[in-house]
């Protein structure tokens, strides 16, 4: 879980992608919305899914962003993209997508713009954007960056992951992880920018190969 210092430092990250994004004139004052924000990152019940891992994917969005279209929705989208995260729950993108829809409307975002940010979170879904779309691009591969840590990091990853979902009996969660690990490791790519072909693809399938041999019986 990030610390008091992180959240604080977020505040300011979120305003500044929101008045970006946001039509001349400008609108309500964002510190409102990155507070429902940040306390929906810190819910209890996250492991993984935290104001770190939010954290992260901002980090990632900064370095990916000359390969994207409009890095700033790209960053609304990752403020948005598991905002509604309940681990018993499958609609947890449709729902994060809904709530930025109503969230960036309330708060002067211009109507397609909104519609580009809750695309990108729905995006998140499969991580499998088309060849063209830069937006989501970067946005994926901000998300699953994580795939390709260092060993330690991704052990402490898994680990969060099955923190999250503790309430599922192990067998069945071998079942479900290795499904995912076997969805992703299918992708024809799992990195769609330049820097994250170069940098990240490898080592992630690395990683998600020995977590899946793992996972076998």
């Amino acid at each position: 879980m990030a610390d008091a210092h992180t959240a604080a430092d977020l505040g300011p990250r979120f305003a500044r992608a929101l008045e970006a994004a946001r039509a001349p004139g400008g609108g309500p004052d964002p510190a409102p919305y990155a507070a429902n924000l940040i306390a929906r990152w810190a819910e209890p019940q996250r492991r993984y899914h935290t104001l770190a891992h939010l954290t992260a994917v901002l980090d990632r969005v900064d370095t990916l962003a000359e390969y994207a279209d409009d890095p700033d929705l790209v960053r609304l989208a990752a403020w948005f993209h598991d905002a509604v995260y309940l681990p018993d729950r499958s609609e947890n993108e449709e729902r994060s997508a809904r709530l930025a829809e109503r969230a960036l409307t309330e708060a002067g975002v211009p109507v397609a713009k909104v519609a580009e940010v809750a695309r990108l979170v729905r995006l998140t879904v499969g991580h499998d954007p088309a060849g063209d779309d830069r937006n989501g691009q970067v946005l994926c591969d901000a998300d699953l960056a994580i795939l390709a840590s260092a060993p330690a990091a991704y052990a402490a990853y898994t680990a969060e992951i099955r923190e999250e979902y503790h309430f599922v009996p192990g067998d069945a969660f071998r079942e479900g992880r290795s499904a995912v690990l076997r969805q992703l490791l299918s992708l024809p790519r799992l990195f769609h920018t330049p820097y994250g072909s170069e940098h990240w693809e490898a080592t992630a399938r690395w990683n998600l190969a020995g977590e899946l041999e793992m996972l076998s019986p």
